[in-house]
């Protein structure tokens, strides 16, 4: 059996194991790499944070991703095929590590947040 999401630890592992698997996407990768030019030092450790926050009522995250991926979606493409996409991925990472009560949380918040945000950018369009 699967040890559920239950650390900080859990959510690097989880985090940077999908995050991996996003910079070599054919469908995400150049998302990230080419279009937003994230530097992952920064934003792994926001990442943290932020399902930290979610999964973990840690409460360290600040900031506004809808508005950073509205913005995002203006200079490229992000539609059902991205976000399923990225859906998809997140999925088999924390299949892959996880299995419990936080890790379906975990995916049920990040199928939850994909669609609120490709709803929002449809609608902007």
């Amino acid at each position: 059996m699967k040890p559920d999401i239950s650390s900080q630890e859990d959510i690097k592992l989880l985090v940077d194991t999908f995050y991996n698997k996003v910079q070599t996407n054919a469908t995400l990768g150049y998302i990230f790499n080419d279009v937003a030019k994230l530097n992952w030092d920064e934003h792994l450790p926001k990442m943290y944070s932020f399902w930290g926050s979610l999964l973990l009522q840690e409460h360290s995250y600040q900031g506004n991703p809808m508005q950073i991926h509205v913005e995002l979606s203006k200079i490229t493409t992000m539609s059902s095929v991205e976000f399923s996409e990225w859906i998809n991925l997140f999925y088999q990472t924390v299949d892959e590590l996880f299995e419990g009560e936080i890790a379906s949380e975990a995916k049920i918040r990040a199928a939850n947040i994909a669609r609120l945000m490709q709803h929002r950018i449809e609608i902007i369009k």
